[in-house]
């Protein structure tokens, strides 16, 4: 299968690599160039523009941080060819999924948001939530199937499958924000680290989801990919469609603004779990440094 990835963030590349490992032909194009090394080198081909990428292709996958990028890049391809399915892979607005689906031509568009990092997609434990025509589903049924260790179809509109991951980021997130409190406390109270871990990776009131940013949270130094800017973008998106239907989420708004209070205190390009470095005494600046 020939495919195209728009978007070289740190989903992309995995995307692009797991697709190669597989041995699908990968072309990728990226607004800033030269991010694509590690993909080039694994035998993907870079491209010029987003027409120059998706030329020939036979699916089309989006990774891009915002529903502007995304909503701009689709722009680009109103000259696809005809039978290209593309298939967005971003965290966005089930608003956005929507239009989405009238813009790309022929409504050949499926929302495929994903679950787990980029080292889980290049070693294909992500998971994945599709969203679209199950026409077009079935037809990238080899995706689904290479790329992911599962995939749940969320019925023929694409909006439910960006409804369904932003609900996931949520609880995810205000769950890390709980977290934060929780180990900060021990650690002011000077309890030992490795049994606060312990501890915490035992208990059932830890969500599964957060064992892999428990190092992270007591010692890290949060380079991991999910940035906190992302992180408050994620929850305005949940807060936003609580709204449209008439519902006010106070809880996400004070998580919201706390991953913003990060990232305006310097951590706007660190991992979520930056979080912690709220609550701690004199917080340490981005790299460590006191």
């Amino acid at each position: 299968m020939r495919t195209a990835v728009l978007g070289m963030g740190g989903m992309g590349r995995a995307l692009a690599r797991r697709m190669l490992k597989n041995e699908y032909s990968v072309t990728v194009w990226n607004r800033t160039p030269g991010k694509a090394g590690d993909v080039v080198d694994d035998g993907g081909v870079e491209a010029g523009s987003p027409e120059e990428a998706v030329r020939g292709a036979d699916a089309v996958l989006l990774s891009l941080s915002d529903d502007d990028a995304v909503r701009e890049v689709v722009a680009r391809l109103d000259g696809i060819e005809d039978g290209v399915i593309v298939v967005d892979t971003s965290t966005v607005s089930p608003g956005t999924s929507r239009a989405l689906r009238a813009t790309v031509p022929g409504g050949r568009f499926l929302a495929a948001p994903i679950a787990g990092g980029p080292v889980a997609v290049v070693e294909g434990t992500a998971t994945t939530l599709v969203g679209g025509e199950r026409r077009l589903v079935d037809r990238l049924d080899p995706i689904w199937k290479d790329v992911f260790a599962s995939w749940s179809y969320c019925g023929e509109d694409p909006g439910s499958a960006t409804a369904f991951k932003l609900l996931s980021n949520y609880l995810m997130m205000a769950g890390l924000a709980v977290l934060a409190e929780v180990a900060a406390t021990a650690q002011a109270a000077g309890l030992d680290d490795q049994l606060t871990r312990d501890f915490l990776a035992s208990w059932p009131t830890v969500a599964p989801g957060l064992h892999n940013r428990l190092d992270d949270v007591l010692s890290g130094e949060h380079g991991g990919w999910f940035t906190t800017r992302l992180g408050a973008k994620d929850l305005r998106l949940a807060r936003e469609l609580a709204a449209g239907s008439g519902l006010d989420l106070p809880i996400a708004g004070l998580v919201e603004r706390r991953y913003e209070e990060a990232a305006e205190r310097g951590w706007a390009g660190h991992d979520i779990a930056a979080i912690v470095e709220l609550l701690r005494d004199g917080p340490r600046k981005p790299g460590g440094t006191s």
